[in-house]
């Protein structure tokens, strides 16, 4: 590795105290996604959606955005980027658990279905794709009301096939709208692989829009760093959305209730998990000079205990009240 290499984070204005502070939450979304599968196996909780081999990207674009200023609209898997953003372990556990305090939607939607008003975390809706139109919503509200905030979505790389997708980019790339498409290429729409459900590129998809289309390393958050922080300036000059298509590979299957061998190979998962962009930037920091085994152990610790008490408090926690089922669902006279 050349002293170019290793000094990257450097070149891209981040400090060594910034990567370690990236890694940290890459390897908190990690734990917590391991811990998942632990009470969904062990009949704790009821469902687990995985985001293991994505972290690296999801990190790195939420430190390219501003916290406090832009939108955020995350498809399922998008721990790493919502810890990132400010949500903390407990409030993912209390969703996991469904529980009333979970401030994603009150213990009544399935995980992954993310919502922080303070956090600027736009809520989520079960079919995909349908967080594409509304982040061009907000960013056509930007525009309007000159608030000079970019609007951030993700999806996956099945969802760049809907019909949601499509006009999302159309009215964008139309209007000129500050907002970045980020295509979380993990190579699988379920049990369909990427080359059975789409022949060409996705980031050159962009072209027909009239907007950049830009593909790059999901393994790689410092180039994602890069290619989403050049997207946001783009974007609040006034020069439009960009599409990006961030490639990586879902080493987990596609959620608890998944067998993912029935479609894919175990020689496969474990080749990819060869490549797991999460081991690659630990070895880098330690290759920089900014990292240790030993303090990579100490983390694991400091994160586990952290977990467990984010665990306990979301076990210990209350349901909702049955009839909360109904809150948000009809307007009652004080909200007319």
């Amino acid at each position: 590795m050349s002293i170019g290499q290793i000094t990257k984070h450097r070149q891209l204005g981040l400090s060594d105290d910034q990567i370690i502070e990236m890694y940290t939450y890459m390897l908190k979304a990690r734990m917590f996604d391991e811990r998942g599968f632990v009470l969904q196996r062990s009949g704790k909780i009821a469902f687990h959606v995985s985001g293991i081999g994505q972290e690296t990207a999801q990190v790195a674009a939420a430190f390219a955005l501003q916290k406090g200023k832009d939108y955020f609209l995350p498809y399922y898997r998008d721990y790493g980027f919502v810890l990132t953003i400010g949500m903390t372990l407990r409030e993912l556990m209390l969703s996991v658990f469904a529980k009333a305090e979970d401030p994603n939607s009150g213990g009544r939607q399935m995980p992954g279905h993310f919502s922080h008003k303070k956090l600027n975390i736009v809520t989520g809706s079960s079919p995909v794709t349908t967080q594409v139109p509304h982040a061009v919503g907000f960013a056509l509200a930007s525009k309007m009301k000159r608030q000079n905030f970019v609007s951030f979505v993700t999806f996956g790389d099945g969802s760049s096939n809907q019909g949601d997708f499509h006009e999302g980019c159309n009215f964008a790339g139309v209007h000129k709208l500050p907002v970045i498409f980020m295509c979380e290429n993990n190579q699988y729409a379920i049990s369909t692989p990427l080359h059975k459900q789409t022949a060409g590129s996705i980031a050159e998809r962009a072209v027909g829009y009239g907007f950049p289309g830009i593909k790059v390393d999901g393994r790689d958050p410092l180039e994602v760093y890069r290619v989403v922080r050049e997207a946001r300036e783009r974007a609040i000059r006034g020069e439009g959305p960009t599409l990006i298509e961030a490639v990586m590979y879902r080493i987990p299957p596609h959620s608890t209730s998944d067998n993912d061998l029935l479609y894919r190979t175990k020689e496969e998962v474990e080749e990819n998990r060869a490549k797991d962009g999460l081991i690659g930037f630990r070895r880098y920091m330690i290759e920089c000079g900014v990292w240790s085994e030993e303090r990579d152990a100490e983390l694991m610790e400091q994160i586990k205990a952290e977990l467990t008490e984010a665990t306990n408090y979301a076990e210990q926690a209350p349901f909702p009240k049955p009839e909360d089922t109904l809150r948000h669902v009809y307007a009652d006279s004080g909200e007319v």
